[in-house]
């Protein structure tokens, strides 16, 4: 028998400054607070347990996709607490769920770590935009962001296609239009093709999940549009191998030359366990399209690109070597996280020392 209900367990969660909650059969909930899991509760959790705490959140038409589609995404609105997307799934028969907290304000750029050359990429009017990491690196926080700065920044239309909605924006200085798959479109594909004919200068698409998705995010980019979305890829050269491994063989080359003439930035992430106070930290890869990646890009010389990014600085581009060692000497790390992180451990291991060295002189 559980012990609280959903909004107590997720205001547990929130009141530790964590990030998600976990319900599963035959344990107790848990918390990811600062990146690692942890009860809230000694309860163990049964079979009915977990299935009242979600269905009690679920309208009867969510209830019924659920039970017929065996997992669904949602969002949730809990009054003084914020926002929450769900996922529910059956696993072994039997219902489990997780909630991403969303909080009601959206940080700003700096705040979240982020540099000057991400603020500059938001004032571009055309191209393509990728924000990348993997699950629970703050890709969806860094993409509100974005959409939030160019929203008040300019005079523009803004489209949103998501799955859920998390965020909700204000109108600014420009119109947003929140669209989500679901209830406002059947799907990213056709809400994107949609997106084309509704006089919109900037397409916000939550994450590239299919091949007609990044084919139609490829044109629109082509075509005069600004597009970002997210991808799960650690670092720019997997981000641009896993756009191209998306198409069958025999239409990569022509995809190489779509992303070296439309492709504007890459930015990759990670949120990383603090050493100096509790917490995470960004560690980031930025690369910016110029002449040299574009080549490298249209040759599908993919392995050249972490070398072009690091020799870019004065473009605003760095490795996630480059951030991980900065963070590493700086203290914000532990060096051995840092090098778990890294692409190159011996350039990150000789930039930690130097600097020690440095240090002590």
């Amino acid at each position: 028998m559980h012990d609280h209900d959903l909004i107590e367990y997720l205001s547990m969660v929130t009141t530790r400054g964590g990030s998600d909650l976990h319900l599963s059969v035959g344990a107790p909930p848990m918390g990811r607070i600062y990146g690692k899991l942890q009860p809230l509760s000694s309860v163990v959790l049964g079979v009915n347990d977990v299935r009242d705490l979600v269905f009690g959140a679920l309208k009867e038409t969510q209830r019924a996709a659920l039970e017929q589609d065996w997992e669904l995404d949602f969002a949730i609105q809990v009054e003084s607490l914020g926002r929450f997307r769900g996922n529910a799934c059956y696993v072994f028969g039997q219902i489990e769920a997780s909630y991403r907290f969303i909080p009601d304000q959206i940080p700003e750029l700096r705040d979240l770590g982020h540099g000057p050359t991400v603020e500059s990429l938001c004032t571009l009017r055309n191209g393509l935009i990728l924000v990348t990491g993997t699950s629970n690196s703050g890709k969806t926080t860094t993409l509100s962001s974005m959409t939030q700065h160019i929203a008040r920044e300019r005079q523009a239309s803004i489209i949103s296609i998501e799955d859920p909605i998390e965020y909700v924006f204000k109108h600014s200085r420009s119109i947003v239009r929140q669209r989500q798959v679901g209830t406002d479109t059947h799907g990213f594909a056709q809400a994107l093709r949609s997106a084309l004919r509704q006089d919109a200068n900037v397409i916000i698409i939550s994450e590239l999940r299919d091949l007609e998705t990044i084919r139609t995010a490829l044109t629109a980019a082509e075509t005069g549009h600004l597009v970002i979305s997210t991808l799960h890829t650690q670092d720019a050269p997997s981000t641009i191998l896993r756009m191209m491994d998306a198409f069958p063989e025999d239409q990569q080359d022509f995809v190489a030359s779509q992303l070296a003439n439309c492709l504007q930035g890459v930015i990759c992430q990670s949120l990383m366990p603090r050493l100096d106070q509790d917490g995470r930290v960004m560690a980031s890869e930025i690369m910016v399209n110029n002449q040299g990646i574009a080549s490298c890009i249209r040759s599908r010389r993919l392995q050249q690109l972490p070398s072009l990014i690091q020799i870019g600085a004065n473009e605003g581009m760095h490795t996630i070597d480059d951030s991980v060692s900065h963070l590493a000497t700086y203290g914000f790390i532990s060096l051995e996280d840092a090098l778990l992180r890294a692409r190159d451990r011996d350039f990150v291991l000789t930039a930690y020392e130097n600097k020690v060295e440095g240090r002590r002189r």
